[in-house]
């Protein structure tokens, strides 16, 4: 029997009872990205981008430019002292190109194709006005896609992902490495750049999976043996670290699970994100709660799904939602676990403290410990079933609702039913209003 959390068909704080669904693509659709507060982008395997109107479902345009799948996907929003705000899309693809493209006109602007290998990842530096392209080269950009500089050849795996740092600096995951490179205009009075590598961080002992900042002074990597470290972003140094997420010593609230080993699936951190407080962690079938001031997991689901969860975003409220490779998008809550006086906190997050030892000073510390620190938990409290495979990724509209993009070639957006009926309500009592006063006229 499955030891995943299960939920009735009575969801009283699911608000997303209605759904569009969203056809067009014809192979799997990986990426969504925002475009504004309406608008947003998708693409997949089959090298075709669609722009849609996120309140209506209404398809804008069709983007055909590429010949094989896409592999990245950033926004740029561009703007000269001379000109108005353009919001562009820039799209990587297997077939060595990028394109850039302008979301107005859905026309191309530029595309490139001097790349040696595939770009896997794109970055835009929107204070400097200039992208970044990862593959087996870092390329930095103007936004005419000039080339203004790039490293050597790094390694045939190529940089998997990129994220921005302080000081005109970014970290790239190359296989089990972290390198930090520094960018800096050159001195000759005209549009250039150099990158210059650093540093090389090498404390993962797998390959990097995901990378996320979290504000000004910390990054977060995670790797596919389930590490987890957290970085200072202006020294580089480790801060903290994490590789027990599927231990169930550390996490006592999970039912222990008798396994003589753990395969990559189930440990590998497929997503990170950050609410600048904690670390939201897909880690295998599980999602955890990671809190870098106490630098411990307070919360977990060990088995959120049923199979890999592929993305995890926190809301503005207490509230996570996540996505899975067996097709469920789920909405959690953070709550706190109400103690009673005489119920024992659970003493897995404290072994450090050498609990059964005769140290009465550490016991008392313990102590004191256990009852200023709170215990959280993670309750499921919505369960859309709509997609009939892997959800890749989402994005969250707030009020317009949620996003979703699958292996079943489909786009699924997810409304607040109430909302859209009183919407329709209202456009209904307009309609009879405008009839009245025409009646009246005549």
């Amino acid at each position: 029997k499955s030891s995943v959390q299960t939920i009735g068909e009575e969801q009283i704080q699911n608000p997303y009872t209605e759904l569009l669904v969203l056809k067009g693509h014809q192979d799997i659709v990986r990426f969504l990205v925002q475009i504004d507060d309406c608008r947003f982008a998708s693409a997949g395997d089959d090298g075709i981008i669609f722009l849609w109107n996120a309140q209506t479902g209404e398809k804008l345009y069709e983007l055909h430019g590429h010949t094989h799948k896409i592999t990245a996907i950033a926004p740029f929003s561009s703007s000269d002292v001379t000109e108005e705000k353009t919001d562009l899309i820039i799209t990587a693809s297997a077939d060595r190109t990028v394109i850039v493209w302008d979301c107005a006109s859905g026309r191309q602007v530029q595309k490139v194709s001097c790349f040696h290998s595939t770009v896997k990842c794109l970055t835009v530096l929107q204070r400097l006005n200039v992208w970044l392209s990862g593959g087996s080269d870092l390329c930095v950009w103007n936004r005419k896609l000039d080339l203004l500089c790039k490293t050597t050849h790094l390694t045939d795996a190529g940089i998997s992902a990129l994220v921005e740092l302080p000081k005109n600096c970014v970290a790239a995951a190359v296989g089990k490495e972290l390198i930090i490179f520094r960018l800096s205009a050159t001195n000759n009075g005209c549009e250039g750049w150099n990158i210059v590598e650093v540093k090389r961080l090498v404390d993962h002992q797998d390959n990097i999976s995901s990378l996320v900042s979290v504000n000004d002074l910390t990054f977060v990597t995670g790797s596919h043996v389930g590490e987890l470290i957290v970085w200072d972003a202006l020294d580089w140094t480790k801060q903290a670290s994490e590789s027990n997420f599927w231990d169930s010593s550390v996490h006592p609230d999970v039912q222990p699970e008798i396994k003589l080993s753990q395969s990559p699936q189930e440990t590998s951190v497929q997503h990170l994100t950050s609410d600048k407080e904690c670390v939201f962690a897909a880690v295998g079938k599980g999602i955890y709660v990671y809190n870098l001031q106490m630098k411990r997991v307070i919360a977990c689901q060990r088995t959120a799904h049923d199979s890999s969860v592929l993305h995890i975003e926190k809301l503005s409220n207490r509230q996570l939602i996540s996505c899975s490779e067996d097709g469920s998008v789920r909405i959690w809550e953070l709550r706190e676990k109400q103690q009673l006086p005489a119920e024992p906190v659970p003493t897995g997050f404290f072994n450090m403290w050498g609990f059964g030892r005769a140290n009465r000073q550490a016991n008392q510390a313990a102590k004191k410990m256990q009852e200023n620190t709170p215990v959280y938990f993670l309750e499921l409290v919505g369960d859309l079933i709509g997609h009939s495979s892997a959800v890749q990724m989402f994005l969250y509209f707030g009020e317009l609702g949620l996003a979703t993009c699958s292996a079943d070639h489909l786009i699924i957006l997810w409304k607040d039913g109430e909302r859209e009926s009183s919407l329709r309500s209202l456009t209904l009592f307009k309609k009879l209003a405008q009839n009245g006063d025409l009646q009246l006229k005549l």
